[in-house]
């Protein structure tokens, strides 16, 4: 059965932003190292204001770093990050929502609490900020699952949380590493075709980190390959339907299959 983004209206559109007028992403001459080990290298990236980039490379090439430096959960060791006008670690961080590889809930607490814990270090009470969080429950098939703990939920469920607690936090970028990766193939689609949906009804700025090339061209305006470690963007792909309402439909049209195939081919490039 074809996946369609279907029924997202104003209702169903993503928490309200901090920044509605949009904040861009700036990367210039970026650079980072672990001890001798160089992980990025000479990273040029430019992303407007409501625009969604994707990151695909091989395994260990330095993506989940960079989602991190631009993020401000690290500073870089050459050049620079921005976020709009936001420069240092604090002001990137205070403007984005990361969402790891791991779900990283709290095993003591219910998957409402852990949802609105987002809204909870806003300061937001524990009435109204479970109230809010709860609303995306239903939308993110997780309706009657509210009190439960995260040891009673299925790992896709998990990661349905985790996505649920980053978007809460209304913040005007999105960093996301890998969030589908635990869904199976059909929730994965489905979830892909919500949140291309969501972004189209209330825009973001989203930087992407995936292994699938079908889901970054499909939810991203723009694909950034990257080599094998350290990091330099080797080629960027213009999506050619992003997050068209008939996902189906979109990635197999031949303009889709053909940019799929580029995509793989600056891979195996890439990581040569």
């Amino acid at each position: 059965m074809p996946v369609k983004a279907k029924g997202f209206g104003a209702a169903n559109a993503l928490p309200p932003s901090q920044g509605a007028a949009g904040v861009g992403v700036s990367v210039r001459g970026l650079g980072h190292s672990y001890g001798e080990l160089t992980a990025i290298e000479l990273l040029d990236l430019e992303l407007p204001p409501h625009g969604v980039l994707g990151l695909v490379g091989p395994s260990g090439c330095g993506k989940s770093t960079l989602l991190e430096l631009i993020a401000g959960l690290r500073e870089p060791a050459r050049g620079g990050v921005a976020l709009g006008d936001g420069a240092s670690a604090s002001a990137r961080l205070a403007r984005c929502a990361f969402m790891p590889q791991r779900d990283l809930l709290l095993p003591w607490l219910s998957a409402i609490d852990n949802a609105a814990l987002a809204l909870r270090n806003r300061g937001v009470r524990r009435a109204p900020a479970r109230r809010q969080a709860g609303e995306l429950f239903e939308r993110f098939g997780l309706s009657g699952f509210e009190r439960a703990r995260p040891a009673e939920l299925s790992g896709g469920m998990r990661q349905r949380v985790a996505f649920l607690r980053t978007l809460v936090a209304g913040k005007p970028v999105l960093a996301l590493d890998e969030p589908f990766a635990s869904l199976d193939a059909i929730s994965r689609a489905e979830m892909q075709a919500w949140l291309g949906a969501a972004l189209d009804a209330d825009p973001r700025t989203v930087v992407l980190v995936t292994h699938d090339v079908e889901e970054a061209l499909y939810l991203c305006d723009r694909v950034a390959v990257l080599s094998s470690r350290p990091a330099r963007v080797v080629e960027e792909l213009s999506a050619p339907f992003p997050r068209a309402a008939d996902r189906d439909e979109a990635v197999t049209d031949p303009a889709f299959v053909a940019a799929r195939e580029r995509a793989l081919h600056s891979l195996r490039e890439g990581n040569r």
